[in-house]
């Protein structure tokens, strides 16, 4: 077995249809947006499309959620016996992402080997959760992936390498003689433009020994100054729960089968988008908070009395924002225990749905967040962005962050799914 977690996989890519219609952005996104995902559906109509093997999570807890379920791995089913969906055998993808700002980002799709990924907090494996994963969110998951024929992946993992050497280098003309372009579309919704190449042979080695290198325990202990620390190679970047859901699934197929049977199941992998943190597109933005059903005045009120000498306004220590209606202010939080403002919050909103209720979403952009708290009884929070470069070091040494700490870029600029993997 390769050192490294991260591998070739045998990709699945669409065959005869547009693309545009067919790549739909992450599940996770638009959640208080219906009208988000009803105009994607009367956009896609009765094009093949990712939406059709997908359930946004706006829909998780819809009554009708079962026969959705069902009709999904109907058309998984389906696209594969039409040949809908063709193999790219034990490849590396790589991919240039052209944003809506104008920016490029890039990335490598390949498989990450599940067996070296422990969700759970404390966790020392190589590929590791950056933040808190909520357990009550997978098995809904886990009822879309069991019985499903293929994965989508809208995960993106992130890669510690500031002197960019490892992903950068296949974006120069030279280096891309040497590939095969395997897609070009754009993207719906202002999720601007992607183009897939497959890497050689002789570049998908030197990708492999190039991410062995990063995970060298020598290297990882000088770089970070982290001695005793265990290696951290891969973090978890966008979809954080989704390969938590992989995971438990593979825990249940893996108790079924023989040592032989475990070693190349397709399931112990999951497909996966790597991208370098130091990305020149790549920005830090902060996932904000609404709270709906709730007095919001009683809310605030509370939120204030949970830290001694909070006060509303701005000053020293962390100041967090909020909406009411048409009011808005900052609540100041001094001398706070917390390492970022997000963990002060989210840990007072944490006990006061365990005791009041409640319902909470998280939000990307500080005009959605306001516009949501404008309802009736909701509240929105909106919160400073965390610098890109405290990530790895604040994993290593502290653990994972509060969930919903980060968010790489706005919304439409998340992973379109485009290409799939078969996981039976």
């Amino acid at each position: 077995m390769s050192k490294s977690a991260f591998s070739p996989a045998d990709i699945l890519i669409p065959f005869d249809c547009g693309l545009t219609k067919w790549a739909v952005v992450a599940c996770d996104q638009y959640t208080s947006e219906p009208e988000y995902w009803d105009r994607v559906d009367k956009y896609v109509g009765d094009a093949p499309s990712t939406l059709r093997l997908i359930l946004p999570e706006s829909k998780l807890e819809a009554p009708n959620v079962e026969e959705e379920i069902e009709k999904i791995h109907q058309t998984m089913d389906q696209y594969l016996e039409e040949g809908r969906l063709r193999a790219v055998e034990n490849s590396l993808f790589f991919l240039e992402r052209k944003l809506d700002d104008g920016k490029t980002r890039l990335g490598l799709i390949g498989k990450l080997d599940l067996e070296q990924y422990n969700y759970e907090k404390g966790s020392g494996t190589p590929i590791r959760a950056t933040e808190g994963t909520v357990l009550s969110r997978i098995p809904p998951r886990m009822k879309v992936r069991r019985g499903a024929a293929v994965e989508l992946p809208h995960i993106m993992v992130l890669i510690d390498d500031p002197d960019k050497q490892i992903i950068e280098p296949l974006a120069t003309a030279e280096a891309k003689k040497a590939m095969s372009q395997i897609y070009i579309s754009t993207l719906m919704e202002k999720g601007g433009r992607v183009t897939g190449y497959r890497l050689s042979p002789e570049q998908t080695q030197a990708v492999i020994d190039k991410l062995e290198a990063l995970a060298d325990p020598a290297r990882f202990e000088t770089f970070y100054n982290a001695p005793g620390k265990p290696v951290l190679t891969f973090a978890m970047g966008d979809g954080n729960h989704s390969l938590a859901t992989a995971k438990a699934c593979w825990e249940e197929i893996k108790a079924t089968l023989s040592p032989e049977e475990q070693e190349n199941h397709p399931a112990r992998y999951a497909l996966v988008e790597l991208v370098n943190l130091h990305d020149d597109s790549l920005e830090f933005e902060a996932i904000h908070r609404v709270l709906f059903d709730v007095d919001p005045q009683a809310l605030l009120a509370d939120f204030i009395a949970a830290y001694p000498g909070a006060y509303k306004g701005q000053g020293e220590g962390h100041q967090i924002k909020y909406f009411i209606g048409d009011e808005s202010g900052y609540v100041t939080v001094p001398n706070p225990t917390h390492q970022l403002a997000v963990g002060t919050l989210q840990s007072f909103l944490d006990k006061y749905l365990e005791e009041k209720g409640g319902k909470i979403d998280y939000i990307h952009g500080e005009d959605v967040t306001a516009r949501l708290a404008s309802q009736p009884n909701a509240i929105g929070f909106v919160l400073p962005a965390m610098a890109k470069s405290e990530l790895f070091p604040t994993v290593i040494f502290d653990g994972a962050l509060p969930r919903k700490t980060f968010s790489m870029g706005h919304a439409h600029d998340k992973r379109f799914y485009l290409e799939a993997r078969k996981i039976k």
